[in-house]
């Protein structure tokens, strides 16, 4: 599965805003509150909604006062997903749109739809369509053959209407699109990694599959690679040598009273230091490799501004991870302030943000022909940003 395009009306900046034909690789630039944590937060406020309720997801972001944009008072926000799956051996583009109000109670969803083509011609076909709470969803949709009347209609009334009806009808095989769709939400990973979080003893019993979102458990994901994807675990220690001079490697250490740390072997002494006593850097550069070398891709990873805290000519070799992440089948939406993080791109992996009248517009590289003709010329995509061809984005 992955996003083709996304629709925003009302939400906070976006205005109203379309990204048409987005990569596997998606890389954001843009000045400073340009609106690129914005969209990797549609991502987030989605996740919410189905995690919890879309009245939570709300009131987490400060209310719909904070939430719509600005003029938008007493209007929806919208919310718009393309994306392409398999259903019945034929890939399709799917839609999934979310319009969100007050109401009369308070928060409530406005309309959901869920929707594709049945066969090549026609409009797409509305397999999941909920207004105010009530609504119908299609349980045999993969009855191609059956005319559209023969379809078994089944309709259903949520519990409240700030819940979404894909977080109930998604656990049902049967709604296959719906279904599908909440397991893309509920596995995606906008990261939100702290060094600080990431350090120090963990009790060795939390969860391991996954690194978290502020990386709080790496040294527990750290154990279950070294001690069940060996293979992944000795990929990532040689990457590590190769990039941070002296490391020679990284073993998780269980303590007497059942806690977890990091020790980092260096080359000159035998004894590992603990994690607490190595650098920013290299602790950002050991968590981000255990996020990319993980052997079950995230569907969806967002990261802002990787490069912090990285030495400027390793952000070559992380862009390129970031695009074989991407090639194993999870798509990555990168924001970053980075030239040399750039220079590793693509002409067709980048967009950029910028603010008119208050409001965001994102504009793709690849659209414009002057930076097209440049980098058709052999230039590369951080001096064209440095140099101020990204109309808009100020690299400041």
């Amino acid at each position: 599965m992955r996003i083709e395009a996304i629709c925003l009306k009302n939400f906070k900046s976006f205005k109203d805003v379309e990204i048409r034909n987005i990569p596997s690789l998606c890389v954001l630039v843009g000045a400073n509150g340009s609106g690129k944590t914005t969209l990797f937060d549609v991502f987030g406020f989605l996740k919410d909604c189905l995690t919890f309720n879309v009245k939570s997801a709300v009131q987490k972001r400060g209310g719909m006062k904070e939430l719509l944009s600005r003029g938008a008072e007493g209007q929806s926000l919208e919310i718009e997903i393309k994306f392409r799956m398999s259903i019945a051996d034929i890939e399709r583009l799917v839609t999934y749109s979310v319009r969100i109000c007050t109401g009369e109670r308070g928060v409530a969803v406005e309309r959901e739809i869920l929707k594709y083509k049945r066969g090549r011609h026609g409009s797409p076909f509305h397999f999941l369509d909920f207004s105010s709470g009530k609504g119908f969803a299609i349980s045999n949709e993969e009855d191609f053959n059956k005319p559209d009347e023969e379809l078994d209609r089944q309709e259903q009334a949520l519990d409240s209407q700030d819940i979404l009806a894909i977080k109930g009808l998604g656990q049902f095989s049967r709604f296959k699109a719906a279904s599908a769709f909440r397991q893309l939400i509920e596995h995606w990973h906008v990261s939100d990694f702290h060094i600080n979080l990431a350090r120090g003893s963990k009790d060795a019993a939390g969860y391991d599959e996954h690194l978290s979102a502020s990386g709080d458990n790496l040294q527990l994901v750290a154990r279950n690679l070294h001690d069940n994807h060996r293979e992944v675990f000795d990929r990532i220690i040689d990457t590590m040598k190769r990039r941070v001079p002296g490391i020679a490697d990284v073993e998780p250490i269980l303590t007497q009273d059942g806690r977890l740390l990091l020790g980092f072997k260096d080359r000159a002494f035998d004894t590992p230091f603990i994690d607490r006593y190595v650098s920013d850097g290299t602790i950002k550069m050991f968590a981000y490799l255990t996020l990319l070398f993980d052997p079950a891709p995230h569907p969806l990873l967002c990261v802002e501004e990787p490069e912090n805290q990285l030495y400027p000519t390793l952000l070559g070799e992380l862009a390129e991870e970031f695009r074989d992440y991407a090639r194993r089948g999870g798509q990555v939406f990168v924001s970053t302030h980075a030239p040399d993080f750039l220079n590793a791109c693509h002409l067709e992996e980048v967009f950029w943000l910028s603010k008119r009248e208050g409001f965001t517009n994102v504009s793709r590289a690849q659209d414009d022909e002057q930076i097209s003709a440049y980098m058709e010329d052999g230039d590369q995509m951080g001096y064209l940003w440095k140099q101020g061809f990204f109309d808009g984005a100020d690299p400041q």
